[in-house]
């Protein structure tokens, strides 16, 4: 892993940790927004939103833009889709798993299956 890329991901999940930073772009999925409707379901002032906002910008999560007063915050694609791509190489080991295991639960039913007809 290239150290920028893993500088990227250490920015990318710090800011994904958090259920607000998840929030505010499950939300910006659905279109850009401004600050004050982003911050219209939590409890928290505009500076702390602001502060969200802040962190999903450094990791390149979002961008924010300035019509007059206003500031709107756009999900930008590229970067969730390098954090779904470093998941999707671990998902095949996952995957490898669970199939071991289903193998494994279906020879322990046969062999628990075999006993009690051999009861």
């Amino acid at each position: 892993m290239v150290e920028d890329e893993a500088e990227f991901l250490d920015r990318a999940f710090a800011a994904l940790a958090d259920r607000t930073r998840r929030a505010i772009l499950a939300r910006l999925a659905t279109g850009e927004a401004g600050v004050t409707e982003l911050a219209e379901p939590f409890q928290m002032s505009l500076p702390a939103v602001s502060k969200h906002l802040k962190v999903l910008e450094r990791a390149g999560l979002i961008t924010r833009s300035r019509e007059a007063q206003w500031r709107y915050c756009r999900l930008e694609p590229g970067p969730l889709k390098q954090v779904a791509e470093w998941v999707g190489d671990y998902k095949r080991f996952w995957d490898e798993s669970y199939e071991r295991l289903d193998e494994y639960l279906e020879e322990l039913k046969k062999r628990t299956e075999q006993e009690g007809e051999n009861r």
